[in-house]
């Protein structure tokens, strides 16, 4: 195992990777910016090594300000978190060649995996069950007009570089492929540099169903069960929970097997997940993309099986075999997730930001009154600054019942335990999600 590790990010997911270093021994530097200097991470990590100005740009995407640091720590490994270079195969790479250990997956799968078309490639020759459409690069409307009749409509016009919800158009005819075809080729040129787009077929009441996977450097692979990340806006995740209330045990099996397939097909040897559009109207799924990184809502999986995913992350970093077997993996209860973000709901979700007067999350475990146990994995505290720099999650607010009901009951219990003043929050909507009839029948 590391003796100590860098982490190369910043806010509530540094956190995260530095309580699970703590109880393993291990030690850990942090890098940061100007916006973080006082922040929680940079307080709880055993060192911390400046490198640049608030903007990403000019911290925390830049390589070799992140390789100064693991030189200048001694650190033997880099975690990358989630975001930022967390997906970049050159950073992996280039550390590599630097002989420091990356603790994610190999170049190989993090390229295979990061482009939507060469990944519906190994997809499809891995036995995985792929959304009818054309993977081949598409130059011309006209072009693609004629590829969507021959799919049927309705279709899904996407980057192959996507992601964050960018770069995609839903099209029910052939003047909205007219219309959505250059503009997405535009927004994919502006948002990632790789104007290249993919015709898929549209699935009616589609489910966002995901598997969580682990392998390591010795061909192992297993998968942790299901979540489901249906609640979104913009195509952004708002509720995670765990398992999905879509499946069943069968289906649940499949999708599972099919995502181990995939991940033993590029060697994936890390934390990993295979995500999947499934039907809700008949349980039909199919491969979406697969994020060769730390998920956001890692903890529903964690609460629901027991097992902590940064822990397994460092011990098959370091060349451990996975310890847990398939058939010692079972689904304890119930989890959800909120993203708690500083963005005013009442002004259509401006971003909120600002000084955190007040912040008094819940009680952790199982103070609140309820019968489940509350989880907050959360990187400020009261008097921080909201940053316009960053992604504006406070925390993700996360609790565990015995039954979905008892989860979602906690977490409303919870939600009015939660205290913040100086911005606004999501928290009115989310808790309106949560009381919504249709949300608590599945």
């Amino acid at each position: 195992m590391f003796s100590k590790i860098l982490i190369a990010n910043r806010g509530e997911i540094g956190v995260r990777v530095i309580k699970t270093c703590k109880r393993m021994g291990v030690k850990t530097a942090i890098v940061y910016s100007e916006a973080d200097a006082d922040s929680l991470a940079v307080e709880m990590a055993d060192e911390a090594v400046f490198i640049g100005g608030a903007p990403a740009s000019e911290s925390y995407l830049v390589q070799d300000k992140i390789i100064d640091a693991v030189r200048k720590t001694g650190a033997e490994a880099v975690h990358p978190g989630f975001g930022f270079l967390s997906e970049n195969p050159v950073f992996a790479r280039r550390l590599e060649e630097e002989k420091i250990t990356f603790i994610g997956p190999n170049p190989f799968a993090i390229e295979s995996m990061g482009d939507k078309i060469t990944s519906k490639e190994f997809a499809a020759k891995a036995g995985v069950s792929t959304v009818p459409g054309h993977m081949g690069l598409i130059e011309e409307t006209e072009e693609a007009v004629r590829i969507s009749g021959e799919i049927g409509y309705p279709v899904m016009i996407k980057a192959s570089a996507g992601g964050g919800g960018k770069g995609i158009r839903v099209a029910y005819d052939d003047a909205e492929v007219r219309e959505g075809f250059p503009a997405v080729k535009a927004e994919a040129k502006t948002a990632f540099g790789d104007d290249r787009v993919f015709i898929e077929k549209f699935i009616l009441s589609p489910r966002h169903v995901e598997i969580q996977v682990l392998g390591d450097k010795h061909g192992n692979a297993i998968h942790l069960f299901e979540r489901e990340c249906s609640i979104q806006r913009r195509n952004q995740k708002v509720i995670e929970e765990a398992p999905s209330p879509l499946l069943d045990e069968e289906t649940r099996m499949n999708m599972g097997a099919q995502a181990v397939a995939l991940a033993k097909a590029v060697n994936y040897d890390s934390a990993g997940t295979v995500e999947f559009v499934a039907s809700g109207v008949d349980k039909s799924f199919y491969f979406l993309e697969m994020n060769t990184r730390l998920q956001v809502e890692h903890p529903v999986t964690e609460m629901i099986t027991g097992v902590d995913l940064v822990e397994q992350m460092l011990r098959v970093a370091s060349g451990e075999k996975l310890a847990i077997a398939q058939d010692d993996l079972s689904i304890n209860g119930w989890a959800v997730e909120s993203r708690v973000y500083a963005e005013d709901p009442y002004r259509n979700f401006l971003p909120s930001i600002g000084r955190l007067k007040r912040y008094i999350p819940p009680v952790e475990g199982e103070a609140t009154g309820a019968p489940g146990v509350v989880r907050v994995d959360s990187g400020v505290r009261e008097g921080d600054e909201i940053s316009m720099f960053y992604d504006p999650m406070i925390s993700k607010l996360v609790t565990h019942g015995k039954t979905r009901d008892e989860a979602i009951d906690t977490q409303l219990a919870a939600m009015d335990r939660y205290h913040i003043e100086g911005i606004q929050d999501n928290m009115p909507f989310v808790t309106a999600v949560y009381e919504q009839e249709r949300f608590r029948s599945g």
